[in-house]
Parts: C-alpha cells; structure tokens; sequence
C-alpha cells in the first residue's frame, strides 16, 4: 500500500507535466491523418509535413529578415506603450479629476478598430517605422494602463496611512509602496501587452509593408502558397510564445516574491 501510493501520486504528476506536449502532438497526429486520408487539397489545408517542407523552402536569411522586421516594430510599439502606460497610470490613481477625464477616452480608444485607423494612420505618418509602431502602441497600452492602475488602487490602506503618518513625500509614497504592491498586476498587463504586440505589428504590417512575417503571410496567400503561409503563420506563434515566457521569465528573474504561492 505505501508503495502504490507514491507510485500512483508519480504517473499523476507525469500526467500533469507532459498533458500539453500529449495534447499537441495528438493534435498535429491528427490534423496530418485528416490531411492524408481526406486527400484534402493543400490549397484549403496544408498538413503538417507540408508545412515543415514549405518552411525549409525558404530560405533562413529571408526568415530573418522578416523576423527582424516584424519583432523591431513590435518590441518598439511595446516599450512605447509602457512608457506611455506608467505616467498615465501614476497620473490616474493620484487624481480622481484625471481618472474621470481620462477613462472614457482611453475606452473610446480601446474600442476603436485599430484596423480601420491604420490607413489614416500610414496616411498621416507614412510607411516607415513611426506609423507601424504607433499602431501597435495603440493596441499594446491599454491592457498596460487599467492593469498598472488597478494594481496601485488596491494598496492595502493601512500602507498608505503609515505612510501619510510618516509624512513620507508622495513620490516615495509611489515608488516604493504602490508600485512594488501593483507589481503581479503590471507583470499580467505585460504578458498581455506582449501578445498584442505582435498582431499590432501584424495588423500594421498587412496595411503597409515590404517586409515582415505579416507581409510574408500576406504575399504567400495571394499567390496560393498556403503551406508558406501557414509556416509564416506558425513561426508567428511561437515568436509570441517565446516572447510571452520572456516576460515571464523577467518576472521570476527580478521580482520573485511577486509570483503567486504555490500550494
């Protein structure tokens, strides 16, 4: 009996760990079968072994070259919209006027079609970097500015009355109490934001673009390469996870008392 359990407790936890790598490759396993014996065209759905044989049939320096364009503009809009995020954040918690000012625009911005702006946007600004990054800025900010604020409203009030009975400055009252407390809540925001970055890159690149993965993907559908386009798409996806674990992996590095408690 004292053998069975830890022996079962064992294959559960192996379960636990290696269920999403199990899931995916059932998934891919599947998808290639459906392909294989449906006879479905590549034009409509690629399998999986199509997929892999159209990405080794670009080249790796045409890879790059898109990559970079694509991650420049999205890591660019990125830090933009935290730089934006904080003052905005900071500004919104400590003045109640600013927070009922600004929250409906920010709404109003949030809620507009990010695709249906980008024209005016590439208009306005042209076709360079600036318009491409603005536009993932719109998108990215958000998540960053109701996440960041959120985080410092909820300080524990006891905190802020110390503080307030120390007579401690408001700017230390900021830095040093409500913004290590907003810490779990920014981090969520970034890991949000980071995604999003890539589709505003994405988005920005399908408006106007000679280069990146968006326009790859763009340009390989037009010319019915689906199963290129399809590799565009997954390389896509796994640049957005890896960039989303970065995140991740900052938090754990620098801030891990931030994390939850495991039970």
């Amino acid at each position: 009996m004292n053998q069975t359990l830890p022996l079962k407790s064992w294959i559960q936890h192996q379960a636990n760990r290696f269920a999403p790598a199990l899931f995916f490759i059932g998934l891919v396993v599947l998808w290639e079968l459906i392909c294989q014996l449906g006879n479905v065209p590549n034009y409509i759905l690629p399998s999986p072994s199509a997929i892999i044989t159209a990405f080794f049939d670009v080249e790796f320096s045409r890879w790059m070259t898109h990559l970079w364009a694509t991650l420049r503009v999205a890591l660019m809009g990125f830090v933009l919209s935290i730089c934006i995020a904080l003052p905005l954040s900071i500004g919104m918690m400590r003045s109640e006027l600013m927070n009922r000012i600004l929250y409906p625009a920010l709404i109003v911005i949030q809620s507009t079609p990010v695709v249906a702006v980008a024209p005016l946007i590439i208009v306005l600004l042209g076709t360079d970097d600036p318009s491409r990054v603005l536009i993932t800025c719109l998108i990215t900010f958000f998540p960053l500015v109701v996440s960041t604020t959120t985080g410092m409203l909820e300080t524990p009030p006891e905190m802020i009355e110390l503080s307030q009975s120390l007579r401690a400055p408001r700017y230390r009252e900021t830095w040093q109490i409500r913004i290590p407390y907003a810490i779990p809540h920014i981090f969520s925001g970034l890991r949000v934001s980071i995604t999003l970055a890539i589709i505003g890159a994405v988005v920005a690149e399908f408006v106007a673009a000679e280069e990146g993965l968006g326009y790859f993907i763009q340009f390989s559908t037009s010319f019915f390469k689906i199963p290129q386009a399809f590799a565009g798409l997954i390389f896509l996806s796994i640049i957005s996870l890896l960039l989303f674990k970065s995140v991740q992996w900052i938090q754990v590095w620098l801030f891990p008392w931030s994390l939850p408690k495991k039970k």
